[in-house]
């Protein structure tokens, strides 16, 4: 399974509220880094957050997917729902990097989509 299929069906599994299934497609020791805000080391605490910021199954759309080697650069954008009930959008890029077929690391760059 080449890269880019790894984070279709990642995202697909997230989609569906699939966290598990998600985080199959993660390695143990996946370090996730929130750019300007936090960081997230191995897949219990990643599982610990999603508990909590995917209260609802979030929505992707992936405009742009590029993949060079190991890596690999979503650009879309995400649609959740906030502690108040309502839907929030953000922009983001993840840039992540796979070993051996999985989502090893992620630095994540994520701006609120006021307006939209």
């Amino acid at each position: 399974m080449n890269n880019k299929s790894v984070l279709e069906q990642a995202n697909a599994a997230v989609t569906k509220g699939d966290y598990e299934g998600f985080l199959s497609f993660c390695t143990d020791d996946t370090v996730w880094t929130f750019v300007g805000d936090r960081v997230l080391r191995g897949k219990e605490a990643v599982r610990q957050w999603m508990a909590e910021a995917y209260t609802v199954p979030p929505e992707l759309t992936v405009d742009h997917l590029i993949a060079e080697g190991e890596f690999l650069t979503a650009l879309g954008v995400v649609t959740m729902v906030g502690s108040d009930g309502k839907k929030e959008r953000f922009a983001y890029c993840d840039v992540w990097r796979l070993r051996g077929g999985k989502l090893a690391e992620l630095q994540a760059f994520v701006i609120k989509n006021e307006g939209t």
